[in-house]
């Protein structure tokens, strides 16, 4: 039990770094810069998380990881950068929160794979608590920002559906690392070329880089991959619900942004619905997936038995049973873990074709 609370509270720290990562990006830094900002996320934290798996890809994961890198590092931070900023801290929280309820309806129209009665019924829950966030609120919503979030949660839920079908052969650690180098690597040139010359960060925004790419980035994801492996993916899908909570409690407490009565009844729904869709049972050992981008999700990996029960278009225990746990914590962060889709594949099968 007492073993069990420490991976609890590890864990935790993904999600709620996730979540801060939304006031961080809106407060301390630039509001033009946002292909700059993702890749100075990004690349400091796959060498990071490099020196701890040093492992490189081989075979079909050269590509596969290039492809995953554009969608859940390259599009999904620049995206989540700009919501970041267009919107509240407290809206964007909310509105990222239904990027598992979006995964869940994205795999069931690409891969026929129907979702259970109480999985569908937590997404149109949700989706119905993000209206209600967003339509009732006295200022003006930013479309910029919405947009930006629709086409986040669009990329990373295409990157979960790939890496549920790719997860074989894959180190989740190590691929996910290669994954935000490879997106990085994209992103330089085009920050050169539309944004000029490179950030020189200084002082609280130097500060502000540094806790997107070590702590809400790096140090995230690796906590999260090493709670995925020993809790139960329930648990690890209500601990996402971190994310969002952290999001509007900085949002409220520091930024000063009002929520009435409105705005809270779907936060509300919106937990109600990422609930009501995290899977059922399973006792521990757990889950050996995460969200990549996503998921702020970058979280990556898919969870175990998803190619399988995508190929079938059956629900149960893998990826549409197991999806609020595999996204919902990546709300915040980035295409891996900041409420994104996954990246990589179960480490169970790592030694077969990393190394």
């Amino acid at each position: 039990m007492e073993a069990n609370f420490r991976w609890v509270l590890l864990t935790a720290v993904a999600p709620v770094a996730w979540g801060a990562n939304y006031y961080v990006t809106r407060e301390f830094l630039p509001a033009d810069r946002p292909l700059w900002g993702a890749a100075l996320r990004a690349l400091p934290a796959g060498l990071l998380l490099l020196a701890l798996r040093p492992r490189r890809p081989r075979g079909a994961w050269w590509w596969r990881t290039a492809v995953l890198g554009l969608l859940n590092t390259a599009g999904f931070f620049v995206l989540l950068y700009v919501a970041s900023q267009s919107l509240a801290t407290s809206v964007a929280s909310t509105v990222m929160a239904a990027s598992p309820l979006a995964m869940l309806l994205l795999a069931w129209a690409l891969t026929a794979a129907r979702p259970a009665r109480a999985h569908l019924f937590g997404a149109l829950v949700g989706l119905a608590g993000v209206g209600l966030m967003v339509l009732t609120r006295s200022e003006p919503v930013s479309l910029p920002g919405l947009c930006a979030s629709a086409a986040a949660m669009l990329v990373s839920s295409l990157g979960y559906v790939l890496a549920a079908r790719w997860r074989e052969g894959a180190d989740v650690l190590a691929t996910t690392a290669w994954q935000l180098l490879a997106g990085g690597l994209v992103l330089l040139p085009l920050a050169a070329a539309f944004e000029g010359a490179p950030v020189v960060p200084a002082g609280r925004e130097l500060a502000a880089f540094g806790y997107v790419a070590v702590v809400a980035t790096a140090l995230a994801f690796a906590a999260w991959f090493a709670g995925l492996r020993r809790l139960p993916a329930g648990t690890v899908g209500l601990l996402g619900l971190l994310n969002p909570l952290t999001g509007v409690l900085l949002g409220t407490v520091l930024a000063g942004e009002r929520l009435g009565p409105p705005q809270f009844a779907g936060l509300v729904l919106v937990l109600a619905g990422v609930a009501l869709g995290r899977p059922r049972g399973g006792s521990g050992g757990g889950s050996t997936g995460a969200p990549e981008g996503a998921a702020e999700g970058v979280a990556e990996g898919a969870p175990e038995g998803a190619a399988e029960e995508l190929r079938a278009g059956r629900p149960g225990s893998g990826p549409l049973g197991r999806v609020a746990a595999a996204g919902v914590a990546g709300a915040g962060g980035g295409g891996a873990g900041d409420g994104g889709g996954s990246s990589g594949g179960s480490g169970r099968s790592a030694r077969s074709d990393s190394e």
